[in-house]
């Protein structure tokens, strides 16, 4: 791979003045890839009214969207792992949520412009996301996407989730390049730590959910509005 000088005229972060040219490209799912927060926010607010509590507004729950379960049903409940019936809870929103998986959810259309163009000119994409297979599997089919992504990475297909190195690095593998070349796009703190560890571009996108903290306090290579600009600054 070669370097390149970027033809841009806002200026970058240092470690991308002179970039490789990435081979790759990996998306987060949840707030990434997708906006998944309506469905995620319906599945716990049906555990509120079934217990006689008025739904939360999705601009409430959605900064946790990217936590799962954890995260709403912490927003939702104020509980925790160490709470005596969270498993229970957990179990509830889980079904809840894999019964209506994709009522709402979207892939963000700049996300779509970017993978029509990324199989357009014959770049590898992959999705790599902590959700579980059983739940990953059937949200992305039932996103009906016209493009085939090379890889999609659950939360349990290596063997630990992010912010560990292991799914970015098996999506790599996966889709036959180096983790070095390859660009990881996220939400979340933990999207930035699990590409740094696997050697990849880290990439956070200000459109996302941000888990209550800003993309520009994680340590990305670039935040982005739209993922488009890494092809128009050259990088992919």
């Amino acid at each position: 791979m070669s370097t390149i000088s970027l033809p841009v005229d806002a200026p970058l972060p240092a470690a991308l003045e002179f970039a490789v040219r990435y081979r790759a490209v990996l998306f987060d799912l949840d707030g990434t890839f997708a906006d998944t927060a309506p469905d995620l926010a319906a599945a716990v607010n049906r555990m509120r009214t079934d217990r006689g509590h008025a739904p939360l507004p999705l601009t409430t729950l959605r900064p946790m969207a990217s936590h799962g379960a954890r995260g709403l049903l912490e927003v939702g409940f104020g509980i925790g792992p160490d709470a005596s019936d969270y498993a229970a809870m957990r179990d509830e929103f889980l079904a809840n949520y894999a019964r209506d998986i994709c009522v709402h959810t979207r892939v963000y259309p700049a996300v779509a412009a970017m993978v029509a163009d990324l199989a357009h000119r014959g770049i590898p994409w992959g999705i790599v996301t902590n959700k579980v297979a059983a739940l990953t599997e059937p949200l992305v089919a039932a996103l009906a996407l016209p493009w085939v992504p090379g890889c999609v990475i659950s939360g349990d297909s290596a063997a630990r989730p992010k912010p560990a190195p292991d799914p970015l690095l098996l999506a790599a593998a996966r889709l036959g390049v180096s983790g070095a070349a390859c660009v990881y796009l996220g939400d979340d703190a933990r999207d930035i730590q699990a590409a740094r560890a696997a050697g990849m571009g880290a990439v956070a996108v200000a459109y996302g959910y941000g888990g209550g903290t800003s993309p520009h306090a994680w340590g990305a290579d670039m935040v982005l509005d739209d993922p488009g600009e890494l092809a128009a600054r050259g990088l992919v």
